[in-house]
């Protein structure tokens, strides 16, 4: 199998493979599968079914890709992650990073993902291809075992990082419109299936 790049059957991923260049980036991540570990995915995918973005606004599905996820962000001038984030606080506990201090968190490697997004933002940093504004909202999780649905607590604080999450767009310009209806669960980009298919 060969990759988008058609090098062999493992992606080989630079700053340079832009495939979905976007001026303002929202990145949900996180692991579906385990509950709370999917916070992050869940509010983009609100954010996604219930409001209208410019056209210049991607929302992303990044799963637990890491390194990868360099080809989704390069070029963007402002990424915003959300994510569920164990700081060691208690479960709830919100929090809200900003450019340094992102990187200064995601030094502790808190999870897989995490790894992930602090690999891809040091990549883009010592290319030259620095994110200017990053923003990482997320809480922490009251539960982590296996299963599909937030945990009722979990649960009880999306509407309030929605909330945030729509605050910091529109510090940035960006408005996002409520849709009249809500529609079917249709991201921009679901990351690791876009992944999965360039090996193919």
């Amino acid at each position: 199998m060969k990759d988008a790049f058609g090098n062999g059957s493992k992606p080989s991923v630079t700053p340079d493979d832009v495939l979905h260049p976007a001026e303002v980036t929202v990145l949900g991540v996180g692991n579906i599968i385990l509950r709370d570990e999917g916070f992050g995915v869940r509010v983009a995918e609100y954010l996604d079914r219930h409001y209208e973005f410019p056209e210049d606004v991607q929302i992303i599905d990044g799963g637990t890709l890491g390194i990868e996820l360099t080809q989704y962000v390069t070029g963007t001038k402002k990424l915003l992650v959300i994510d569920s984030i164990n700081g060691g606080a208690a479960p709830g506990t919100r929090f809200h990073l900003r450019n340094d201090e992102v990187m200064a968190h995601f030094q502790d490697k808190l999870s897989a993902h995490e790894v992930g997004i602090q690999d891809v933002l040091a990549l883009l940093t010592v290319t030259g291809h620095k994110v200017p504004e990053v923003v990482v909202l997320g809480a922490q999780p009251f539960d982590l075992e296996a299963g599909v649905e937030l945990s009722p607590g979990m649960l009880d604080l999306l509407p309030a990082v929605v909330e945030e999450a729509i605050g910091v767009l529109k510090d940035w310009g960006i408005a996002p419109r409520p849709r009249q209806e809500v529609r079917a669960m249709d991201y921009d980009i679901v990351a690791e299936e876009d992944v999965k298919n360039q090996m193919e």
